[in-house]
């Protein structure tokens, strides 16, 4: 190796050590609080509130995810495989979610649902400060990155195989779910995998539109918020440590099953 390529390599690695060191640091320092205090950051575990609160964003991030895959995917293969007037003006509103600030998505669902013929909906169904709006707001949000996976996925496929399969008397739905979906079945896990952990560490549009009410829409980012506030700061490590686990956990279940691949050297 040369000697400008090996100060090259040398300057990512040392970026790379600095990152991931920092990763596992933050990582410990929940450790160490929590082992430094174990009777506080466990009581709080055994309150009713902070355990309903886990449950409720178990629950709501998964039909939060499962929303999300349907619809972003739907979405993505049209445009992926469909021209029809105004396509950029919709490829380029499924990217807003991604840019704007998390608060302004929780406002703007709140100012939809109370301020315009929609309220309507609120008054028959209870959308806002109930736990549907929980699912709307991270659904939203998901929906956004599984588009963008899902339509990168499709884009790389080709598309002669779906073609030859419609000549051959298939259907477009049927072509769709046994040729197109079985190829972009990584793409489809991560693209799962991506959207229930933004639905479950959604915080900002969560709190706004759906607000922090104990035991009926607060879920775990809103009870880390809750307990930071009230200063009981070691039950507030022990939530964001067991976020921590669970984020860890799917991650490592994802990977095992092919859905983000770890890249190499091919040679």
């Amino acid at each position: 190796m040369i000697r400008s390529s090996r100060y090259f390599v040398t300057v990512m690695g040392i970026m790379a050590l600095i990152y991931v060191g920092l990763l596992l640091a933050m990582v410990w320092a929940h450790v160490a609080l929590v082992s430094g205090n174990p009777q506080s950051a466990w009581s709080t575990l055994t309150r009713p509130e902070i355990q309903q609160a886990i449950l409720l964003s178990l629950g709501t991030s998964l039909l939060s995810a499962v929303l999300s895959v349907w619809i972003g995917t739907a979405i993505a293969y049209l445009i992926s495989r469909v021209r029809f007037p105004f396509r950029p003006l919709v490829d380029f509103l499924m990217d807003l979610p991604i840019f704007l600030p998390p608060l302004v998505v929780g406002v703007s669902l709140l100012i939809l649902f109370r301020q315009t013929p929609l309220s309507r909906l609120d008054d028959l169904f209870g959308i806002a400060f109930q736990v549907p709006a929980i699912v709307l707001a991270q659904t939203i949000v998901g929906v956004a990155f599984v588009y963008r996976t899902m339509k990168a996925t499709f884009d790389s496929m080709p598309v002669r195989q779906e073609e030859l399969a419609q000549s051959l008397g298939c259907s477009w739905y049927s072509a769709f779910c046994k040729i197109t979906l079985p190829q972009a079945s990584p793409g489809l896990v991560t693209a799962a995998a991506i959207a229930w952990a933004r639905s479950f560490g959604e915080f900002g549009p969560v709190l706004v539109f759906a607000g922090s009410i104990r035991g009926r829409t607060e879920v775990m980012p809103v009870s880390i918020y809750l307990e930071l506030n009230s200063g009981n700061l070691d039950g507030a490590v022990m939530i964001a440590l067991i976020m921590v686990v669970i984020a860890a956990i799917v991650l490592s279940v994802t990977r095992l099953t092919g859905g983000v691949q770890r890249g190499g050297v091919r040679r």
